[in-house]
């Protein structure tokens, strides 16, 4: 039940920072404004429910591995700068952006 009260503090802040009533959520992703107050409460949701209800937020759920939590939530919390780097460093390239630089003509 401790995981479904977080999910439901969360999505009420996500909720409230975008500006929207319970009803706005709710009518937005096909749901009814009781359902948007139960898992506020700490209800249990259903899976696409809680998808539909981040797409109306602009969110969309990504699985993590447990172990990386900690340090992908540093990286965020830092801006996406890595602890110790120098101010005015930018994140470093991601893996996508290494492999798109491989595959354009002319890079080696």
């Amino acid at each position: 039940m401790a995981a479904s009260v977080e999910l439901g503090e969360q999505l009420s802040l996500l909720r409230k920072a975008a500006g929207l009533s319970m009803e706005a959520l709710a009518s937005q992703a096909g749901v009814s404004r009781m359902t948007v107050q139960r898992i506020e409460a700490g209800a249990d949701v259903r899976l696409q429910t809680l998808q539909d209800l981040l797409r109306v937020l602009g969110l969309e759920l990504m699985l993590v591995p447990t172990a990386l939590r900690p340090e992908l939530q540093s990286f965020i919390q830092g801006q996406g700068k890595l602890i110790g780097q120098p101010v005015g460093v930018e994140a470093p390239p991601s893996a996508v952006d290494r492999l798109r630089k491989r595959s354009q003509p002319g890079s080696s």
